[in-house]
């Protein structure tokens, strides 16, 4: 088993904490933080008994076959961005552009 890998797992049961899933002798979980980036009101209705899914191995343990699993870090789809962006804005920015702003107003009011 390797950290990282993602495994196509079956479901075997659900609680309002978490999934539980099977892959080959491993035994895991998927903890409800580790399905969405948002609230999950009722874990139900997002996966049933018997499915497959798709999770990430966050952490496992050989010894005994349990696997630590994410949902989340497997699906393509909310993919974050990697980069920061350095953004300043502030009363500079404002200060820089007021006079350039205040002479198109005027430019405008003459014109009317």
């Amino acid at each position: 088993m390797e950290k990282g890998i993602i495994l196509s797992c079956k479901i075997t049961g659900i609680q309002s904490y978490g999934v539980f899933v099977e892959y080959e002798d491993y035994q895991g979980l998927i903890h409800i933080s580790e399905v969405s980036d948002r609230f999950v009101a009722d874990i139900n209705k997002l996966f049933n008994v018997g499915d497959f899914v798709n999770a990430k191995v966050i952490d496992f343990d050989d010894a005994t076959k349990k696997l630590q699993l994410s949902y989340k870090q497997a699906q393509q789809v909310n993919q974050r961005v990697s980069q920061q962006v350095d953004i300043k804005i502030g009363f500079r920015s404002i200060e820089k552009k007021r006079n350039e702003w205040i002479n198109q107003k005027k430019e405008e009011i003459k014109w009317v």
